[in-house]
């Protein structure tokens, strides 16, 4: 099985709910930016690692907008299923932006970063410019997707896209290149549901937009 969850911000606690105990052997789990498990390098952070590496599943995340990108991007660049990853531990993935991959038979596009909100308060002490998607990366995961015939299973993404910020109430008035890609693959591409974790809520947007926190939903 395939699960999606929503931001974890290094909250080990998460993993101890009941939700997460429907997780089985060999599932994966994804999460929509923020792991937040690769923040400081501390002991502690390094135990948490630790303690995830020992999961009988796996768990795949994209990045988002609480990530330390210095440490993020030491970890070596490999391939899992037919896309590119930072390799954390042996069941712990970075799912680099723009790639798709193959899983159980399911194509899923991810796509991470975006645009802190608090970023006035936190631009000379904890925060990335990387964060923002380039334009190159944007042109990768065009050509990736074009790779694929612009047809994907699921679309799992940090920000929302564009035309759902007003009516959730975020970002509204910051507008980057990747909200206009987000849109293009709304009017060019065929998918089945997109899933984005910034908002903070869970949320199901009709017909196929889900803005996820803490619920888990199986991807069927």
């Amino acid at each position: 099985m395939i699960y999606v969850t929503g931001d974890t911000h290094g909250d080990i606690t998460r993993f101890k709910s009941s939700e997460m105990k429907k997780l089985a052997r060999g599932d994966t789990l994804i999460i929509t930016g923020d792991f937040g498990f690769i923040w400081n390098d501390s002991k502690q952070e390094k135990a948490a690692l630790k303690r995830l590496a020992e999961k009988n599943f796996r768990i795949a995340f994209v990045d988002g907008c609480h990530e330390n990108y210095d440490l993020l991007e030491k970890y070596p660049v490999d391939k899992w299923n037919g896309g590119k990853i930072h390799l954390i531990e042996k069941n712990i993935f970075h799912l680099m932006r723009g790639q798709v991959y193959t899983i159980e038979k399911k194509k899923i596009f991810a796509f991470g970063g975006g645009h802190s909100q608090d970023i006035d308060f936190r631009r000379n002490i904890d925060w990335w410019e990387r964060e923002m998607p380039t334009h190159q990366e944007i042109l990768d995961g065009i050509a990736n997707l074009k790779e694929h015939n612009y047809k994907v299973d699921y679309v799992i993404t940090h920000e929302p896209p564009a035309s759902l910020k007003e009516c959730l109430g975020v970002d509204v008035l910051e507008h980057l290149e990747v909200h206009a890609f987000f849109e293009d693959i709304i009017k060019n591409c065929t998918y089945k549901k997109w899933f984005f974790g910034k908002c903070h809520i869970d949320k199901h947007i009709p017909l196929k937009f889900y803005a996820v926190y803490d619920c888990l939903y199986p991807l069927k």
